[in-house]
C-alpha cells in the first residue's frame, strides 16, 4: 500500500478533502479529517469516487476526422487548422469553450493564449451558466468579485437563509455543518425561500415557498421595513457605502402587503421572515442557481448583498451574502479570468488593466474587449461568425440552453476540437478532432471553493493509455502556433507561480484576488501546498478567513454601492399553450450530466430515471396519473419523463432534474 495521497473531490464548490489509499487490489476513498472544509466527511457521490476510476468508455488515444493518430499529429493539425482560420478571417472567429472542471493551471493556460496571443477574448466556460450572475452583483457591490465569507459563518451564525439553494442535495457536506450547528444552538434559525419543498427544508424554521423569480421583490421588501423600523446600520451606511439613498427609495414601495401579493406568501410568512432578521445579530444568506440562473439574477444578487450593506451584516462573524459555487473550481476559472468579460487576475478590459496583463505577459496580440459569451459563442457558431471551437472538460450538447441549436451549430462548425476524459460524449460526437485528457486522479493542480480556499488536487494514478494534462495539450499547441516562449511550461507548479505573480502584479490593494505570497513556491512546496484562503500576499501571509472586516471595499473610494433594484419576473409568462413554469435543478445522487456518477449503480439506484414533479391538482386538470409517462413540450423542445405527483411541487409548475440526456434515456435531449 502507497502513502495516502490528500486531494479534492471534483463535484460540488463546497470543495471536500478527500483520502485516497491504493492497493493491489483498488482504491478506497475517504474524507481528509484535516481539511477545512469537510473535515473528514464525505457525501454519497464523494463516498463512490472509488467506483468511477475504472477505464470503460475513456478516450485514450487522439483521434482526427475519426482516425487514431499519435500526439505530434493531433497537436500539429490543431495548431495548424487554428492558425489558417485566423489568417483567413481573424481572432474573433475562434472561440474556447472551457469548464469548472479544469484545474487552475488548466484554466490560466487557456485564458492565456486565446486572450494574449491569440488576440481575441472568446473564451468563455459552463460557469457562466451558474455563476457569472453572482460576480456582476459582487463587482457592482464591492468593486471586485470577492466572496466575503467563510463556511465558519454557517456554524456561528443567527438566521441561515438559503435562498434559490438546495444544499442538503447540492452542497450537502456544506448543509450538514449547518444541520450540526443548529443542533448544537437550537436558537440558530433557518430560512429557505424556494418555489419547492426541498430536503433543504426539513430542517428550517420557516419556508417561504414564493412564486418563482420573485426574489428580489422580497429583499426589497425586508431592505424597505428594516428602515421603517429603524434597524439600518446608518453608521456603517454613512462611512462605507454609496447609493444607500437611490437603493431605498427604489424598495419604498414594496410594503409587506406588496411583497405578499407579488411573490404569492401570506402575509404572516413575509412578517415572520422580517421580524427573524429583526430579531437576529447576525444573517448568513447563502445563493445559489435559483437566483443566479435568471434573466434579471445580477439583480437579485445586488438585492442581497443591498439588505446586508444597509444591515451592516457583511465583513463580521456569522454574516454576508455568501454565493455558493456549483462546481469544484468555478472560482479558480474566475480567478484567472475564464470568463470573456474578464482579461486575468480579476482584472478587466480598461486600457490600464489591459496594458498591464499585456506587459506582464509579454503579449503581442493581446485582447482588448470583451469576447462572446457561453450562449453568444454558441450562436456565433451557428451563424458562422465562429469557424473554429475548442470544448474543453464539457458537454455544452447536453448542459446549454437551446441544446438542439448547439448540437446543430456544432455540426455545421467548420473546426471542432474537444478535449474530453469519455470517448461517448454528446459533444465529443461532433468533433473533427478529439484529445484525451486527465481525469481526476490522473491530474496535478489546485482548486478554488466557494470560500476561497485553494486546494491541491493530486494525482494517485498513472496516466492511462495517452491521455494527457490539459495545461500540457494547449502549451504544446501554442508553441507550434510560434508562442513557445510564453508556452514553455515545464511543469504546472511553474504555472501556478506565474498566476500567482499576475495576481500582485501592480496590484497595491487594488484588486481582491492577490495570492502573490505564493509566486515564490517551487515545485516541491507546490506539492505540499495546505489549503488557505486568499488573499495570501504581505498583508496576509496565512490567508485571510473573512473580507470588509475593516470596511474598506475594492472601489475607487473604498466604499461599497448600493444599488436601485426593480424587481422583475422570468421573461417567459406562463401562457394558454405553455401554462406550467419549468423549474431544473440537481438530484442528490447525480452531477451535471452524469459523464463521471452515470457509471456507477449504487448512485443510479437512488434516482434511476428522469421525472417530472407535477402537483397533483395540476397532474388531475390535465389527465396525468402517478408514474405515467409524461411527454413535456417547451417553446424550445420536449423530452419524456415519469409523473411524480407531490404536494412539494408547487401549483402551476413542474420540476425535471437536470442531468438526463440521450446516453442515459432513449428520449432524454434536455432542450428546454
Amino acid at each position: 500500500m502507497s502513502a495516502p495521497h490528500c486531494t479534492t473531490c471534483p463535484y460540488c464548490g463546497v470543495g471536500c478533502g478527500v483520502t485516497v489509499e491504493t492497493r493491489g487490489d483498488g482504491v478506497t476513498v475517504s474524507g481528509d479529517e484535516a481539511h477545512p472544509a469537510n473535515g473528514g466527511r464525505l457525501c454519497v457521490k464523494g463516498s463512490a469516487l472509488a467506483e468511477t476510476l475504472d477505464l470503460d468508455g475513456r478516450l485514450l488515444q487522439p483521434q482526427v476526422d475519426g482516425q487514431p493518430v499519435g500526439w505530434p499529429q493531433a497537436l500539429d493539425t490543431v495548431a495548424r487548422r487554428f492558425a489558417r482560420i485566423i489568417a483567413r478571417h481573424g481572432p474573433q472567429a475562434v472561440a474556447f469553450y472551457a469548464s469548472g472542471q479544469l484545474l487552475t493551471e488548466d484554466y490560466y493556460v487557456a485564458n492565456k493564449l486565446m486572450k494574449g496571443f491569440i488576440g481575441a477574448a472568446n473564451i468563455d466556460t459552463n460557469s457562466r451558466l451558474c455563476m457569472a450572475s453572482a460576480v456582476v452583483g459582487y463587482k457592482r457591490a464591492f468593486g471586485g468579485d470577492a466572496v466575503p465569507c467563510s463556511y465558519q459563518d454557517v456554524e456561528l451564525t443567527d438566521v441561515a437563509i438559503l435562498c434559490g439553494s438546495n444544499a442538503a442535495w447540492a452542497h450537502p457536506i456544506l448543509y450538514q455543518r449547518l444541520v450540526r450547528a443548529r443542533q448544537q444552538r437550537p436558537a440558530l434559525k433557518v430560512v429557505v425561500i424556494d418555489p419547492r419543498a426541498t430536503a433543504s427544508c426539513d430542517d428550517a424554521d420557516l419556508h417561504l415557498a414564493l412564486r418563482p423569480g420573485s426574489d428580489a421583490a422580497l429583499f426589497n421588501g425586508a431592505l424597505h421595513w428594516l428602515a421603517q423600523q429603524g434597524l439600518l446600520d446608518e453608521d456603517f451606511l454613512q462611512r462605507h457605502t454609496d447609493g444607500a439613498a437611490a437603493a431605498l427609495q427604489a424598495a419604498a414601495s414594496w410594503t409587506p402587503q406588496r411583497v405578499a401579493t407579488f411573490c404569492q406568501l401570506p402575509l404572516a410568512q413575509v412578517m415572520a421572515f422580517y421580524r427573524l432578521l429583526a430579531d437576529a445579530e447576525n444573517w448568513l444568506t447563502l445563493y445559489s442557481m435559483g437566483i443566479n440562473q435568471s434573466s434579471s439574477g445580477a439583480d437579485k444578487c445586488n438585492a442581497i448583498i443591498n439588505l446586508h450593506l444597509a444591515g451592516g451584516r457583511i465583513g463580521r462573524a456569522g454574516s454576508g451574502p455568501f454565493s455558493i459555487t456549483g462546481q469544484p473550481n468555478a472560482m479558480g476559472g474566475r480567478e484567472v479570468g475564464g470568463l470573456a468579460n474578464q482579461l486575468a487576475a480579476h482584472m478587466g478590459f480598461d486600457d490600464a488593466d489591459v496594458d498591464r496583463v499585456r506587459r506582464f505577459w509579454r503579449a503581442p496580440n493581446i485582447a482588448r474587449r470583451p469576447g462572446l459569451n457561453a450562449v453568444d459563442l454558441f450562436r456565433a457558431v451557428a451563424d458562422g461568425a465562429v469557424k473554429a471551437v475548442w470544448i474543453m472538460g464539457t458537454n455544452p450538447v447536453v448542459s446549454l440552453p437551446d441544446a438542439d441549436r448547439v448540437r446543430q451549430a456544432l455540426k455545421a462548425c467548420p473546426l471542432v476540437v474537444v478535449s474530453e476524459v469519455m470517448a461517448d460524449t454528446d459533444t465529443a460526437a461532433l468533433a473533427h478532432i478529439r484529445l484525451p485528457a486527465l481525469a481526476w486522479g490522473e491530474k496535478e493542480g489546485s482548486v478554488t471553493n466557494s470560500e476561497r480556499c485553494i486546494s491541491r488536487q493530486r494525482a494517485f494514478l498513472p496516466p492511462p493509455g495517452e491521455a494527457r494534462a490539459d495545461w500540457w495539450i494547449l502549451s504544446q499547441v501554442a508553441q507550434r502556433m510560434g508562442y513557445g516562449e510564453a508556452f514553455g511550461y515545464q511543469h504546472p507548479a511553474e504555472i501556478f507561480s506565474e498566476h500567482a505573480a499576475l495576481s500582485g502584479f501592480e496590484n497595491h490593494g487594488a484588486r481582491a484576488f492577490d495570492i502573490s505570497g505564493l509566486a515564490g513556491l517551487d515545485r516541491q512546496a507546490w506539492r505540499q501546498m495546505a489549503p488557505l484562503q486568499w488573499p495570501v500576499n504581505a498583508q496576509h501571509p496565512a490567508g485571510c478567513r473573512r473580507l470588509f472586516s475593516d470596511g474598506r471595499f475594492f472601489h475607487p473610494d473604498g466604499k461599497a454601492r448600493l444599488l436601485p433594484i426593480t424587481p422583475r419576473l422570468p421573461q417567459h409568462a406562463p401562457t394558454a399553450r405553455y401554462p406550467l413554469v419549468l423549474n431544473t435543478g440537481r438530484i442528490r445522487d447525480q452531477w451535471h450530466t452524469m459523464t463521471r456518477t452515470g457509471k456507477t449503480a449504487r448512485l443510479m439506484r437512488h434516482i434511476s430515471e428522469p421525472f417530472c414533479a407535477l402537483h397533483p391538482q395540476d397532474a388531475a386538470a390535465l389527465g396525468i396519473a402517478d408514474g405515467e409517462l409524461t411527454r413535456l413540450a417547451s417553446r424550445h423542445g420536449w423530452m419524456i419523463a415519469r409523473a411524480q405527483l407531490t404536494t412539494d411541487q408547487p401549483r402551476g409548475s413542474v420540476f425535471v432534474p437536470m442531468h438526463w440526456n440521450d446516453r442515459f434515456t432513449a428520449q432524454g435531449g434536455w432542450t428546454a
